[in-house]
């Protein structure tokens, strides 16, 4: 199995940065690409940002120019600037596993709260 473990997030002002990392432990050969999601009460969530094993990266429109995302081994980091209260959300860490038959699932985190005042 593979754990994830989320950091970060909190209440900031619109206008502020934060930054959420998000680390994959245990059966870290079945991670292979690692995404950040949102989601607000009543909606589906949403892919914010995507780093796979090679390192190409997806960017959500939304958010691009704002948010990066890098990765360090099974650790990814999200950095947040220029927040809008629009982004506020519960902001959840997915991996994916590698191609083939040894792994088959994917993971989510338990979640964090990025909040943002107007």
């Amino acid at each position: 199995q593979v754990q994830l473990t989320e950091s970060g997030g909190g209440l900031v002002q619109a206008g502020g940065s934060l930054s959420l990392t998000c680390t994959a432990t245990g059966e870290t050969m079945c991670v292979s690409a690692m995404t950040y999601f949102r989601q607000v009460p009543g909606r589906e969530r949403q892919v914010v940002a995507r780093v796979d094993s090679g390192g190409g990266q997806f960017v959500a429109d939304s958010v691009k120019g704002r948010f990066t995302i890098d990765r360090n081994g099974n650790t990814i980091f999200l950095q947040m600037t220029r927040l809008k209260p629009e982004d506020t959300a519960v902001y959840y860490c997915k991996t994916d596993p590698p191609a083939g038959p040894l792994c088959t699932r994917s993971y989510w985190g338990q979640g964090t709260q990025v909040t943002v005042s107007d």
